[in-house]
């Protein structure tokens, strides 16, 4: 069972022109396969799972899917937030918050300090993520430490980074699922998957159930994780 489990949250709007449906009703639907895989993710005492919600590219995407999105996110705070509390897991958002509505960004605050000292499962959203950005700022900041001598030149490595970025406070993925038969990562966690098992599966994320969460957590038990070394 992995300490760690990364999911790119694919297929949304494909399960919706599939089931020849209108709107955005896939987004929707997804938070049930949220539901899905937090329930399995404490059944097998998986101890952290990371969520990619919300890219930084997808500010691009139509004003309507944006708007609806948005919608989505606070129906979700405000009617599952209380459950993260009474089930013992801990809420944590990243990615750049300042392009995010105000009163989102209030209960996620909120929401974050009242589950703060849970410990069952850490669960993260990411929201307004990008990796690249992630990796520009974690740099910004070293430099930021080194101009006002806080940091020398000789402190740089691996791990000071790593504690620079979004992430920096658990540990990085064992094992990446992507949804929905694409095989990309999309600017998600590219730092922390270098040493990650990746498993795509060819279910539209709003269909993903326990069952689909079971395979990728059999195809991760089958693999040899060598981190680089020979075995």
């Amino acid at each position: 069972i992995p300490n760690h489990v990364a999911i790119i949250m694919d297929g949304n709007k494909r399960w919706t022109k599939k089931q020849k449906l209108s709107s955005f009703i896939g987004h929707e639907k997804g938070i049930n396969s949220i539901k899905a895989v937090i329930k399995t993710a404490k059944l097998y005492k998986i101890k952290y799972l990371t969520l990619y919600s919300f890219s930084s590219e997808n500010w691009s995407r139509p004003k309507k899917e944006v708007l609806f999105l948005m919608k989505l996110l606070r129906k979700y705070l405000s009617s599952e937030a209380k459950d993260l509390i009474k089930n013992d897991i801990c809420l944590k958002v990243i990615g750049q918050r300042n392009r995010l509505p105000a009163d989102i960004v209030k209960n996620i605050i909120k929401f974050e300090n009242l589950t703060k000292k849970n410990q069952s499962l850490y669960l993260t959203f990411a929201l307004d993520y990008g990796s690249r950005q992630e990796i520009t700022l974690a740099v910004k900041n070293i430099i930021k430490k080194i101009i006002k001598n806080e940091l020398s030149e000789k402190q740089i490595n691996e791990k000071l980074l790593s504690s620079n970025l979004f992430t920096g406070n658990f540990p990085d993925p064992d094992l990446l699922i992507r949804t929905s038969g694409e095989k990309r990562l999309s600017n998600f966690l590219l730092w922390q998957l270098a040493y990650t098992e990746f498993v795509f599966l060819n279910v539209l994320w709003p269909d993903f159930r326990k069952k689909h969460f079971d395979d990728a957590l059999i195809k991760f038990s089958q693999r040899k994780r060598r981190y680089g070394a020979r075995i």
